[in-house]
C-alpha cells in the first residue's frame, strides 16, 4: 500500500511527444520548470497521483535481462545521480517517441517528475513519475467586461483525468523496482504500447498477483469446463461464480483445500478443477499458489467479470446473488418451453 500524504514534488520537466507514425515531432524543453507557486504544485500533485488508488504493482522486465530494459536503466541512472534528471527526461521522452508508432496513438505533453517522501508498504523512498496527457477538455470562462459578464472558452487539461502515468519507486531494484501504472485511454490492443512496448512491465508476484491469478483461473474453469457443453445449467455456473467470489470477499487468507470443500464441494467437479488448474498453469506458464493472503483490491477488480445475470430469451434478466436452492428449472410440455421457479419470502 502507498501513502502520498507527505510526498514532495521536487523537480519537473515537460516535453511534447508526437506520433512518430504520422511524422509528428518530438519537442524538447531546454530545461525543467521552476515551481514557485504552492497552489500550482498542489494541483499537479493531485493530477499526477489521485488516479493511483489500488495495490497493483509491476516490475520492469526484459527477456535478455533487466540491463536491456531502457526505462529501468534510465530510472537507475537518475536514482544513482539526481543531477542527471534532465538528461533522463530526454532519454525517456525519446524512447517513448520511438514506441509511439501506431496510427491510433495520440501525441501529447510528457512529464518527468521527481518525488520524495513516498511511503510504500511502510518504507519511505523516492520515486520517479512518468506521465502523459493526450486529451484536452473545453472549459467555460466567465469574465467581466466593464459592467457586464461575458462567456468564453479555453482548451486545457482536466486535472481529474490523468491519461497515462507510471510511478517507479526506488525500492526492490534487483527485481525491477516496484512500479505502478495508470492507462485511461485507448483500451484496444494499441494501448499496450504504454505498459508493454514502452515500459515492458510484468505483474509483481505479490498477494495482489496471486489473488488475481487464482480468480482468473476460476473464471476460465467455469467458462471452458463448467459450462453448457458439459451439460452444466447456466444457473449452476452463476452459482459457482457467486460462491467463488464470495469466498474471496469473506476470507482474509486463501487455502485451496478449504476453497474446494466450501465452494466446489462435488468430488467429480473437484477432479475436473484440478485438471484444469494443471492445464491453465502450463498454458499460461505460471504457477497458481494454493495459499496466500487475499488482496481485496484484486477481488474488487475481478468481481465485475463474474457475471450474475441469467438471461432468458429477450424477456427476462434474472440476477442471482446466491441461494441456488431457491431456484428450480422445469419444462412445460403444453407450451413447449422451459421455466424457472423462484422461491422468496419478501417482495420489494
Amino acid at each position: 500500500m502507498f501513502n502520498f500524504d507527505d510526498i514532495n514534488l521536487d523537480r519537473i520537466v515537460v516535453h511534447n511527444v508526437g506520433n512518430k507514425h504520422h511524422e509528428e515531432t518530438l519537442k524538447l524543453s531546454k530545461q525543467g520548470i521552476q515551481l514557485e507557486d504552492d497552489d500550482v504544485r498542489d494541483i499537479l500533485l493531485k493530477y499526477f497521483l489521485s488516479a493511483f488508488n489500488k495495490e497493483e504493482f509491476y516490475n520492469f522486465q526484459h527477456e535478455a535481462g533487466l540491463s536491456m530494459n531502457e526505462v529501468y536503466c534510465f530510472a537507475t541512472e537518475f536514482f544513482e545521480d539526481n543531477d542527471s534528471f534532465y538528461d533522463q527526461s530526454v532519454n525517456i521522452a525519446m524512447h517513448l517517441y520511438d514506441k509511439s508508432n501506431h496510427p491510433n496513438i495520440k501525441g501529447g505533453e510528457f512529464y518527468l517528475v521527481a518525488f520524495s517522501g513516498c511511503i510504500v508498504d511502510g518504507e519511505v523512498c523516492d520515486a520517479l513519475g512518468i506521465f502523459k496527457s493526450e486529451n484536452k477538455d473545453t472549459f467555460l470562462k466567465v469574465y467581466q467586461n466593464q459592467e457586464n459578464f461575458e462567456l468564453g472558452c479555453e482548451s486545457g487539461i482536466n486535472i481529474k483525468k490523468l491519461d497515462k502515468g507510471c510511478l517507479i519507486f526506488n525500492t526492490e531494484k534487483e527485481n525491477g523496482y516496484k512500479v505502478c501504472i495508470v492507462d485511461k485511454t485507448n483500451k484496444n490492443n494499441e494501448a499496450l504500447y504504454w505498459k508493454e512496448d514502452f515500459l515492458n512491465l510484468k505483474l509483481r508476484e505479490d498477494d495482489f498477483y496471486h489473488t488475481q491469478n487464482y480468480l482468473e483461473m476460476c473464471k476460465g474453469f467455469i467458462g471452458e469446463v463448467y459450462n453448457d457443453e458439459n451439460e452444466v445449467a447456466k444457473a449452476d455456473q452463476i452459482d459457482l461464480m457467486n460462491k467463488s467470489i464470495n469466498f474471496f470477499k469473506d476470507k482474509k487468507e486463501f487455502n485451496e483445500d478449504l476453497f474446494k470443500r466450501e465452494v466446489i464441494e462435488q468430488p467429480e467437479v473437484m477432479n475436473a478443477f484440478d485438471e484444469y488448474k494443471n492445464y491453465y498453469q502450463s498454458e499460461h506458464d505460471n504457477d497458481i499458489n494454493a495459499e496466500f493472503n487475499i488482496n481485496k483490491d484484486a477481488v474488487k477488480g475481478e468481481q465485475r467479470f463474474f457475471k450474475q445475470v441469467l438471461k432468458l430469451d429477450k424477456n427476462f434478466h434474472v440476477y442471482i446473488h446466491g441461494q441456488r436452492k431457491f431456484l428450480e428449472k422445469g419444462y412445460d410440455a403444453a407450451r413447449d418451453m422451459s421455466f424457472y421457479k423462484l422461491f422468496f419470502r419478501e417482495e420489494n
